[in-house]
């Protein structure tokens, strides 16, 4: 059987990989499987602002609604406004047109279910299975039954809303907020001004032909100098479809999820909301989390990379802080996905109850080195068989020590093998390491 889903949806380059003619058929069966228990299913279908997400809109639309099902269009959305606005309507799904941080050129097809949790296996892999066996034998309703889109101005305001009822005041604080000109260029500055931060804004034009290049939480450059430059209190970023964000502290340095993390967990140590005084993590995150852990009493359960694993395991262990290196951070009590407005809004609440500057609360966090190499490779399968690759992986764990850490994983959507070296030694000398691995699986998995 064919292969459609991936770590985080369907994802491709849009028009080749990721076509009309797909995008329709998946709408067709996802309607089909999802709603057949509902005598009126709903879907919610938000994008982001890329050029190909109108052409997939469309065709998504018109294969849900050729099933029987109606369609809420909410336009320009994030993927945790989507998520939000799902299981507030408690409809029948939701889809997310994104491909997140990747290039403006790819674009995805992102599910939810009626609770805004991502789709199990289970139910994808029986997508996959209809979609290469039977989709043309799916039901057509006719005349009356034939499904109608509508669209919904207002539920992105709910969902502001929601937020604004968990947020603190930002009186007083200067925040520099770049969009990376996606999801959030209309919702960023609506939240934060209306709870009285003064903004400055950055890449805030919905233009999805610039979305992520050069720009938001993919490259920090243009906030970094802004937040110096205009003697800001932090700055913000946030990826194509907002469910991440990285931060920058007064000074301009970069405050990745780790040091987000590190810091909302000491809060949450702090006031017994921590769930079973646990932090969950990747195993991307830094290995400082884990001594930071032992001083402060919480400690780390290590998931494999992606941010559906890492929620997964909150689930099955009742915890409620759990996210990734990258900026994915969930808050269970309060969503389904990572958000990054809300994570951004829990990280301001830390600023500003403490009245400490965000330097000052990510300095916590002490990092062993860490460096991340993507190979590029013609072939991502078969790595993890290949002995010359295997004997290199081993030899340079025993040269990192036994506090040291080798990760090499393929990437769930792009042509990459994903290299991660941390350990007690200088950043050159891992990098020297780092380099000589990934000659050896480009020169292997060519």
């Amino acid at each position: 059987m064919g292969k459609l889903f991936g770590t985080d949806g369907i994802r491709g380059v849009a028009n080749r990989d990721l076509t009309p003619e797909l995008t329709y058929r998946i709408g067709r069966i996802a309607a089909s499987l999802l709603g057949k228990e509902e005598e009126l299913p709903l879907f919610v279908i938000g994008r982001d602002t890329r050029v190909s997400g109108t052409m997939l809109e469309g065709a998504l639309m018109a294969g849900i609604t050729s099933a029987g099902a109606t369609v809420r269009l909410l336009g320009v959305a994030s993927t945790p406004a989507v998520a939000y606005v799902t299981r507030s309507m408690k409809a029948t799904a939701g889809v997310v047109i994104s491909a997140s941080h990747n290039p403006t050129e790819y674009n995805g097809l992102k599910f939810f279910d009626r609770r805004g949790m991502k789709l199990p296996d289970a139910v994808e892999e029986e997508i996959e299975r209809i979609y290469f066996a039977q989709v043309d034998a799916l039901p057509r309703p006719e005349g009356q039954s034939v499904g109608q889109a509508y669209p919904d101005c207002e539920a992105l305001d709910s969902y502001l809303s929601y937020l604004k009822g968990m947020a603190p005041s930002l009186r007083g604080l200067r925040l520099v907020i770049d969009c990376g000109h996606g999801a959030v260029c209309r919702l960023a500055d609506a939240l934060f001004s209306s709870l009285g931060a003064e903004t400055v804004m950055l890449h805030d034009t919905p233009d999805g032909s610039r979305i992520n290049v050069a720009c938001g939480s993919t490259d920090t450059t243009d906030l970094q100098q802004e937040v110096v430059r205009s003697g800001a209190s932090l700055g913000l970023a946030f990826d194509g479809d907002a469910d991440r964000l990285i931060a920058v502290d007064e000074k301009g340095n970069l405050v990745d999820g780790d040091a987000v993390m590190a810091i909302c967990a000491i809060d949450m140590v702090g006031s017994g909301s921590l769930n079973h005084n646990t932090l969950v993590a990747t195993v991307m995150s830094n290995g400082g989390l884990d001594m930071l852990g032992e001083e402060v009493g919480f400690k780390i359960i290590r998931t494999a990379v992606g941010d559906r694993y890492v929620l997964e395991k909150m689930l099955e262990g009742g915890y409620n802080l759990g996210g990734e290196q990258s900026g994915h951070i969930i808050f269970t009590d309060h969503s389904t996905t990572g958000d990054g407005l809300l994570t951004a809004l829990q990280l301001l609440k830390s600023v500003q109850v403490k009245g400490r500057p965000l330097s000052e609360l990510a300095a916590r966090l002490k990092r062993l080195p860490q460096v991340l190499y993507n190979q590029k490779v013609a072939r991502k399968e078969g790595w993890d068989q290949n002995q010359a690759i295997q004997r290199a992986v081993q030899e340079v764990k025993t040269a990192l020590g036994r506090f040291g850490r080798v990760l090499v994983r393929p990437s769930g959507t792009e042509p990459l093998i994903r290299i991660m070296l941390e350990g007690p030694l200088p950043e050159e000398k891992l990098h020297a390491y780092a380099h000589s691995l990934a000659e050896i699986i480009a020169r292997e998995q060519s």
